[in-house]
């Protein structure tokens, strides 16, 4: 029996080369190949580690969104209350202001009516005055023809306004 026969030889040399093989990968390829995936790791965690902050910075400006249309929310609600309560004073100034201008006008138009009213009886006495003399004038002209009459006339009348 051959210790060495042609198979043999064909397996010691891919032993061989097999080796020599794995010598160079191990003493070049090796640590290359390790340093890529060692960066390509470090630059997936990186990944991972920046998409995480970004999701969360995300969320932090999601919430602080919906703080913010939350509080927009009642600031709008705050300024249409005040707006309601605004309108609603103004309305209620206006009305007392039309009341308070209704009572003046009416004072002013009662007061018109009277002064109105005295200056048509005054009127009305003077003409009564006028018409009283014209017919006292008349009448007495009539009683007062003779000169006895008027001096008793005119002494009765003395009389009474000393009395």
């Amino acid at each position: 029996m051959e210790l060495f026969t042609p198979e043999i030889g064909l397996i010691f040399w891919m032993f061989v080369s097999f080796a020599v093989v794995f010598f160079l990968l191990a003493k070049f390829g090796f640590p290359i190949i390790l340093k890529m995936v060692e960066k390509r790791s470090d630059f997936i965690d990186n990944s991972i580690k920046s998409a995480k902050e970004a999701n969360e910075r995300l969320a932090g400006i999601k919430e602080e969104a919906e703080k913010l249309l939350s509080d927009a929310r009642v600031e709008q609600l705050r300024i249409l209350n005040e707006a309601g309560q605004i309108r609603n004073k103004m309305v209620e100034d206006a009305k007392t202001q039309a009341k308070n201008e209704a009572v003046l006008l009416i004072e002013k138009a009662t007061a018109d009516i009277v002064k109105a009213k005295e200056d048509a009886l005054a009127e009305i006495r003077g003409e009564v005055a006028v018409l009283s003399i014209e017919i006292a004038e008349k009448v007495l002209r009539q009683e007062l023809e003779n000169k006895t009459q008027q001096t008793d006339i005119i002494n009765r009348l003395l009389d009474e306004m000393y009395v």
